[in-house]
């Protein structure tokens, strides 16, 4: 996401004139001039703050706070890539201000913490403005001050000097600060890491300055690479497809993918695409984190998927997958196509981003028909996840079941380990009590006899160590 210099607002040089004027104002008045301290280009500045009528405020159409959250409404977004001045455009970024960032339809519960504060308690800190009047922080308590019906607002003054790129910088910068009340969304930081990439810098210097670590960062590459994928992969005849703000709140269901999917790539790379289509179809079906563990290699090892796919879905699926092999264009040669089950996986998982989309889009124009179509398609799959997983998790329990009697002998070993150096510790410091631990002795004698006559049950052929355990009991009842 390149940045780009927005055209100057109405009325700019009016207003920019109406700012110096101010500023002019709070240097000659006297007394105690209130400033507000900028992050700029590794240094710092300390700006003058004034009091500016709302009514002549922008909201920032590049903001990260409401980045992904702008694909909520096409129709609304490509006007306001137009035109970002006009009313229509300013009304839609008030609109997504006070939105929810995982659900733009509901009213943001901080959004009202917000206003409740600014109703009660007045503006605490100021914003930062452009000379050409917009938001550059505050945008959010600007939104709030006209639902309360503010007529001003104070802000700090940018340097007129600033370009776009400077105004996103400075965002990110108070956006990072980790006194910072109200974060960005989850998707709107993948952006803004984004943003900071294309403007050159390293994931060093981007790891650095969202206070994460370098491998974070490339995951939080990976995720919005794969978004980016599905989004294009939703697309369908109707012009819908969908959209960023459709994957807030999968944060980690999709991390918790990455280190699946980071894990097997080296070691089944086949298998690895697979669990990760069908996971990411989990995510969009809103299973919920501890379903979506279930779709593992067991979950594909035993088929339960398979098992569970309506016949519409599986045929579709299968007629779907790939060609045997690729052809690379402008070149004579022909390369292996994925396998038959991965791209089985993908043709499933592109029916169902299709019918999501379709479902999801806000101002579609899909007749009722496919937007029924696309409802049976999730009401299907919906199921045969739910049946699958369910499946999983009884199939886990199992597992576990049959693994909790070695890992309990497992645990009893360890302790007798310990024993063996609080023994000798106790001899050497002649503080062994031999009564009670004779005691302990003859108990481990009575639980190992018990273990012996359940062990030696059933087994035909038991192996070296029930074989040891048998022999030992044995021997000791002959004694």
């Amino acid at each position: 996401m390149m940045l780009r210099e927005l055209p100057p607002t109405p009325r700019a040089a009016e207003f920019s004139e109406l700012i110096k004027k101010k500023v002019e104002e709070v240097k000659t008045a006297g007394g105690t001039r209130e400033t507000v301290t900028v992050d700029w280009n590794e240094q710092q500045a300390h700006v003058e703050v004034v009091d500016l009528p709302l009514s002549g405020l922008y909201f920032n159409p590049s903001t990260h706070r409401i980045r992904a959250q702008r694909s909520h409404d096409a129709a609304r977004d490509e006007l306001l890539e137009k035109d970002p001045w006009c009313a229509e455009s300013q009304d839609y970024l008030r609109f997504l201000l006070k939105a929810s960032p995982a659900d733009p339809n509901i009213r943001d519960t901080d959004f009202d913490k917000l206003r409740e504060s600014l109703e009660q308690f007045g503006q605490n800190d100021p914003g930062l403005v452009t000379h050409q009047g917009v938001l550059v922080n505050g945008n959010t308590r600007a939104a709030a001050l006209h639902e309360l019906g503010a007529q001003s607002m104070r802000v700090g003054v940018l340097p007129e000097s600033f370009t776009w790129a400077d105004i996103n910088a400075v965002e990110l910068s108070l956006q990072l600060r980790k006194d910072h009340r109200r974060d960005y969304s989850y998707i709107n930081r993948l952006l803004a890491m984004e943003e900071q990439a294309s403007l050159g810098r390293t994931p060093e210097q981007i790891a650095k300055e969202f206070r994460i670590q370098v491998k974070t960062y490339h995951q939080e590459r990976w995720i919005l690479s794969t978004i980016r994928e599905l989004i294009d992969r939703s697309k369908s005849g109707g012009g819908v497809a969908l959209r960023l703000v459709d994957w807030e709140g999968a944060q980690e269901r999709l991390k918790e993918l990455h280190r699946l999917y980071v894990k097997l790539e080296s070691v089944d790379r086949d298998q690895a695409e697979v669990l990760k289509e069908w996971r990411l179809a989990a995510i969009l079906l809103d299973f919920s984190k501890t379903d979506v563990r279930h779709i593992d290699e067991e979950f594909l090892t035993e088929g339960h998927l398979t098992r569970t796919l309506p016949a519409t879905l599986a045929e579709a699926s299968s007629s779907s997958a790939g060609q045997e092999t690729v052809s690379i264009p402008g070149l004579d040669l022909a390369v292996p196509a994925a396998s038959s089950a991965v791209s089985q996986a993908r043709a499933l998982n592109d029916q169902i981003l299709r019918a999501s989309a379709a479902i999801r889009s806000e101002g579609s124009h899909l007749l009722d028909s496919d937007k029924a179509q696309g409802q049976a398609v999730l009401d299907d799959a919906k199921k045969a996840f739910d049946d699958a997983i369910e499946a999983a998790g009884r199939s886990a329990r199992l597992r576990k079941r049959k693994q909790l009697a070695p890992a309990r002998l497992a645990e009893a070993c360890a302790s007798i380990d310990q024993c063996v150096m609080d023994l000798v510790q106790a001899r050497t410091s002649r503080n062994l009590d031999e009564e009670a631990f004779d005691e302990a002795v003859l108990k481990l004698r009575v639980s190992l006899r018990k273990l012996a006559q359940q062990a030696g049950k059933g087994l035909p052929t038991p192996g070296d160590g029930v074989a040891w355990l048998l022999e030992a009991a044995a021997a000791e009842g002959r004694q």
